[in-house]
């Protein structure tokens, strides 16, 4: 099921554009070194072999897995003889490009430079990295995206019909098409695959529908059922959050790991984790928040699956905390008396005393430096007079929020005086 032309490529379309490099070193046929990089199973090796089909140039594939350095300067004097006898051009594929060392790569370079070759080299890793300078300012980068859902669907229902796949031997339920399209992750040959397999699945049952059961039972994986915009995806949320402010553990992985396994969007599962750190731990564990917002750091640094272990190192680490709503509490009775319209005037001497007449006004006149008295606390009236006694913030004494709690007793007495 290899697209054999670029029109038949799924997916990239910012690489089959009129005028594209592709389009250039294809159909106009002109002399350039491509550097294709992308995740594996979104077209690097198909855009090769179309270059191979749809030119007259000598093609030459060359494997960075099994290559040494005198394979590659063998291809390159090969392609040199060629274009001094014939005249005619070759294309140097070379996959993996990043498994070449330093020596391997340098011997890519006189034939680029001289254009000897047209180099196609295909990696999956930062070629920033991976490739050596030299070479890398000598070709056009090429950015390959993974395939969207939309994307795999359009190759796996094309390989239904197509003489080159199942020729329209078998019918596909949408759930099914929903299940592997799922599992592909984005890698249209993945897709491919597990096609295959549950369609040797259904011949075995003399079938020829490939539904859900036979999808799961070919490639040994069970349907996760979770709607990432209906009802799974809230229920299962909320099961997630509440296993967690529950302090069950094993319960929160089940539901994060039914999540990931789903699909879901790990910088949801992790705001979600940086909330209920301040919603439902806060001081009782003050280590709480920065072990979330860490974990949420991790995802976008590393992304999935990788990052996985960060959401779980977080998501233990939050279930096992001690627990406290005393913030949450806190800031919702503050934000009623707020709504509710107990406001009132800040005490003059909290107000800015740095503006020209501010002191003809008594601003600041009987301020007390907090550092200026005993233990760094002054007796004062901080609150507005409409909520001189409201006590906001109770804590508790789980965790470590008791030891805040004595200290932010002590204080209280100590700022607002004998009264």
């Amino acid at each position: 099921m290899r697209p054999r032309t670029l029109d038949e490529l799924v997916g990239q379309s910012q690489l089959r554009a009129p005028g594209s490099p592709l389009r250039q070193l294809i159909e106009d046929e002109k002399s350039l070194s491509l550097l294709l990089w992308g995740p594996p199973g979104t077209g690097k090796t198909t855009i090769a072999s179309i270059v191979s089909q749809q030119t007259d140039r000598r093609f030459v594939e060359v494997s960075a897995v099994s290559a040494g350095v005198k394979e590659v300067r063998a291809a390159i004097d090969g392609a040199r003889a060629e274009l001094v006898a014939t005249g005619r051009e070759t294309v140097l594929f070379v996959d993996e490009v990043h498994r070449f060392s330093k020596a391997q790569q340098d011997a890519l370079l006189p034939g680029v430079e001289n254009r000897w070759v047209s180099l196609v080299a295909a990696t999956t890793e930062n070629p920033f990295f991976s490739v050596i300078s030299p070479l890398l300012s000598r070709s056009l980068l090429l950015r390959l995206e993974s395939l969207t859902d939309d994307d795999v669907r359009a190759v796996i229902e094309h390989a239904l019909v197509d003489e080159r796949g199942l020729g329209g031997a078998y019918r596909l339920d949408d759930d099914a098409a929903d299940h592997l399209v799922r599992l592909a992750g984005g890698d249209a040959r993945r897709s491919l695959t597990y096609l295959e397999a549950a369609a040797g699945a259904a011949s075995a049952r003399a079938s020829t529908v490939i539904d859900l059961a036979t999808a799961e039972t070919a490639v040994d994986q069970a349907a996760v059922r979770y709607d990432r915009q209906g009802d799974q995806h809230y229920d299962v949320t909320s099961a997630f959050i509440k296993s967690v402010r529950g302090s069950d553990a094993d319960a929160a992985l089940h539901y994060l790991a039914r999540m990931m396994e789903a699909g879901e969007d790990p910088r949801f599962i992790a705001r979600r984790l940086v909330i209920l750190a301040s919603e439902d731990i806060g001081l009782a564990d003050p280590t709480a928040l920065p072990t979330a917002i860490a974990a949420a750091q991790a995802v976008q640094l590393i992304g999935m699956p990788e990052a996985g272990l960060n959401l779980a190192h977080a998501t233990i680490a939050l279930a096992v905390a001690p627990k406290s709503n005393a913030v949450t509490v806190a800031i919702g009775e503050a934000t009623a008396d707020v709504r509710a319209g107990r406001i009132g005037p800040v005490p003059s001497h909290l107000r800015d005393a740095h503006y020209a007449g501010a002191k003809k006004l008594g601003h600041g006149s009987a301020y007390k430096y907090s550092h200026d008295e005993p233990f760094g606390i002054a007796e004062q009236q901080y609150a507005p007079d409409t909520v001189l006694d409201a006590e906001y913030y109770r804590p508790t004494a789980l965790g470590a929020e008791a030891a805040v709690r004595e200290r932010w007793e002590r204080v209280r007495r100590l700022i607002r005086g004998p009264r």
